[in-house]
C-alpha cells in the first residue's frame, strides 16, 4: 500500500513542479486547472500498474470511475479555458502578489492542488492496494451516487456553455435547466462523485478509513474554494443575480421558490 501511495505522491510532485515551471514563462497559472482532473488519470493509472490487485473487479471499476470522470473533466477545462488567459482568481492573486507571485504560486497553487488531490485520491489508492472480495451492493450504490454525479457535471456544463454561447445572454443569469434547481449543479456533481467513489471503497479494508477525502472535497465545495468564492461579488456583476439566489437552492438541488 506504501508503494502505491509514494508512487502517485512522486508522480503528483513531479508534475505539479513541471507545470509551475511551465507557468511561470507563460504567464498562466490556470494550466493546473485543466491538470485537475488528469491528475486524478495519472493516480488511477499509476496504481493500475503498481498495485498488487490491479486486476481485480473492484480494482478495475473504481479506477475506470475516477479515470472517466477525469478525462471529461479535463477535455471540458481544457476546450474551455483555450485563448481565454488566465483565470480571474489566479490574474487577481498575481495583481495582489506582484513580483513575488511567480514563487509564491508555487506553493499557494500548485504544491497546495497537488496534496489536495493526492488526499482526495485516497480511496481510489486504498481499493488498488486492497479491493476486498467480489462486488456487492455497496459498489451498486456507490456507481449509482457517481453517475448521478456525472450527469449533473457533464449536463450542468453543456447547458452553460450553451448559454455563454449565445450573445444576446451576455451578462444574464442562467437559471436554466439543472441550474434552475441548483446553482451550482457542476459542483454538486463534484460532491456526488467523490462520494460515490468513497462508497465503492468501503468495501476495501482500508476503505472507511478514507473518509475524509470525499469530506474534505465536500467542506472545499461549500465552503471555500467552489460555491463562497465563484459567488463573491456576483450579485453586483450580474443584475437579477440576488433574486436568483433568493429562489434556486445554493447547491442540493430543489424546485425553486416560488417569489
Amino acid at each position: 500500500m506504501t508503494e502505491i501511495f509514494g508512487t502517485a505522491a512522486a508522480m503528483l510532485s513531479v508534475c505539479m513542479v513541471g507545470l509551475w515551471i511551465w507557468s511561470v514563462p507563460l504567464r498562466n497559472a490556470s494550466i493546473v486547472d485543466v491538470f485537475w482532473g488528469i491528475g486524478f488519470v495519472l493516480v488511477a493509472a499509476s496504481g493500475f500498474f503498481w498495485g498488487h490487485a490491479s486486476t481485480a473487479p473492484r480494482s478495475l471499476l473504481i479506477s475506470a470511475m475516477v479515470a472517466l470522470w477525469g478525462i471529461r473533466l479535463g477535455g471540458h477545462l481544457f476546450f474551455r479555458n483555450a485563448g481565454h488567459g488566465e483565470d480571474p482568481r489566479y490574474a487577481a492573486m498575481r495583481r495582489h502578489w506582484k513580483a513575488r507571485f511567480w514563487w509564491v504560486s508555487f506553493f499557494t497553487v500548485f504544491a497546495l492542488q497537488g496534496a489536495i488531490l493526492w488526499f482526495v485520491s485516497l480511496p481510489l489508492q486504498v481499493v488498488q492496494a486492497a479491493p476486498g472480495g467480489p462486488l456487492g451492493g455497496l459498489d451498486t450504490v456507490g456507481v449509482a451516487v457517481w453517475f448521478i454525479g456525472l450527469v449533473f457535471e457533464t449536463v450542468g456544463d453543456h447547458q452553460l456553455a450553451r448559454f455563454k454561447a449565445d450573445p444576446s445572454n451576455a451578462g444574464a443569469v442562467m437559471d436554466r435547466g439543472l441550474w434552475r434547481y441548483t446553482r451550482h449543479p457542476n459542483y454538486f456533481g463534484d460532491f456526488c462523485i467523490w462520494w460515490g467513489v468513497f462508497i465503492v471503497a468501503l468495501s476495501a479494508p482500508q476503505g472507511p478509513f478514507t473518509i475524509a477525502s470525499p469530506a474534505l472535497m465536500s467542506f472545499l465545495l461549500l465552503r471555500v474554494s467552489g460555491v463562497p468564492l465563484l459567488e463573491r461579488g456576483m450579485s453586483e456583476r450580474r443584475p437579477g443575480y440576488a433574486d436568483y439566489i433568493r429562489r434556486t437552492s445554493a447547491f442540493f438541488p430543489r424546485p425553486p421558490r416560488r417569489m
